[in-house]
């Protein structure tokens, strides 16, 4: 069986083209409709993404030292890491296999998409990424590739908001999904974290209210675990009264931060945090995300997850124009092979609206075959310009 036409990182050859970026899609105006909405969460963790980078690992005190507090890009060249880059990956993955997604079908694309390619730098890649790419070059098969020390990551919660977009007010059906992808990698609370995100995400795509979403979240992990404990801790201190927004930072990391701990990548933690944001900010965009940012610890990934609940809440309108803008297509220095990508390719893909359209786009290349890595179809390899093309999706 194919994976995504052969080659994910390949664009339509079937003369379609996408929406210009940030623009509603061809027919949908309405604002908070389900491509709006998609937009808005992919666009939103982009965003998320890019404005935390330069501040992951940092803590509040350090942030403030550097830059007073971040309001936007304090980066001339702002650009997403391996959280959005993987979120385009596992986007593809589903938009190619859609409910009937299995451990195979992702086992095979880290396989075939990364674990087989030259890994050149791998900057920015995780542990837990680095650790499933090493059992699998060694022969090992899902789900023993995510036995490694880092399965309890917030990878796959990094990469959970396209299931929530694709299953939009099904959050039981974006947990079961996101999981089918995070056995590759992830275990325990790593898939935990990941199956919180994805469900909330699924909730806001109906316009629920941030209670319900939190709701949403909490209602498909255990509630035992220590990503419900984290989240549940997070959201209350969050939602007290404090004199001024610094001291509410401080009390939700408070709550979930494990102190001295030197790795930032916790799923409970980062997922803590996120929804903590999110909920601080009662779903506003602009304030969801820089509260995550200026919490420092993991803020590309913390920043990535609140835009994604924000941004499917109240669609892409909701974003900054100026941070929207500043998104680009992905620059593969995580993923070789998702070079090109935009996010916004991916929210068309995974939007409803779009699913006979994606139903009939051929493969790529003579006869359907797969052209190298970093080769489009009929091009050269290379940058390539996503505007004129949406990627090949064959079912």
């Amino acid at each position: 069986m194919e994976l995504i036409a052969g080659n994910p990182a390949a664009p339509r050859t079937d003369g379609t083209r996408t929406a210009v970026h940030g623009a509603p899609a061809p027919g949908e105006t309405t604002r908070g409709g389900p491509g709006d909405r998609a937009r808005g969460s992919l666009l939103g963790l982009a965003v998320g993404d890019a404005l935390g980078a330069p501040a992951e690992n940092m803590r509040p005190s350090e942030i403030r030292r550097r830059w007073g507090r971040i309001e936007g890009f304090v980066s001339d060249d702002p650009a997403g890491t391996d959280d959005t880059e993987y979120a385009i990956f596992s986007g593809l993955l589903l938009a190619r296999h859609g409910s009937a997604l299995t451990v195979s079908h992702v086992e095979r694309a880290w396989r075939l998409w990364i674990a087989d390619l030259d890994e050149g730098p791998f900057r920015g890649a995780g542990f837990s990424e680095r650790g499933t790419l090493e059992n699998l070059r060694r022969g090992l098969a899902a789900p023993i590739s995510a036995q490694h020390r880092h399965a309890w990551s917030d990878g796959l919660a990094m990469r959970a908001a396209p299931f929530g977009v694709f299953a939009a007010g099904r959050p039981a059906e974006a947990a079961r999904l996101v999981a089918v992808d995070g056995r590759v990698s992830h275990e325990g609370e790593g898939i935990y974290g990941g199956q919180a995100v994805a469900a909330g995400v699924a909730a806001a795509m109906t316009g629920a209210g941030v209670t319900s979403v939190i709701a949403a979240a909490l209602s498909v992990v255990p509630m035992d675990s220590w990503t419900a404990r984290s989240l549940r801790r997070a959201v209350t201190a969050a939602q007290r009264p404090y004199p001024d927004r610094l001291t509410m930072e401080r009390a939700v990391r408070s709550a979930v931060v494990v102190g001295g701990y030197p790795w930032t990548d916790l799923a409970p933690e980062a997922v803590g945090l996120a929804f903590g944001a999110f909920a601080a900010a009662r779903g506003d965009f602009r304030t969801a995300v820089l509260t995550a940012v200026n919490m420092g610890r993991d803020a590309d990934t913390t920043a990535a997850v609140a835009g994604a609940l924000a941004g499917a809440l109240h669609g892409a309108s909701a974003i900054p124009r100026p941070w929207a803008q500043a998104i680009g297509p992905v620059r593969g220095s995580c993923l070789p092979s998702m070079r090109g990508y935009h996010v916004l390719d991916i929210a068309e893909l995974l939007t409803p609206a779009e699913a006979d359209e994606r139903k009939e786009c051929p493969a790529p290349g003579p006869g359907g075959g797969a052209p190298p890595p970093g080769e489009a179809a009929g091009g050269s390899a290379g940058h390539r310009d996503v505007r004129a093309g949406a990627p090949a999706v064959r079912p």
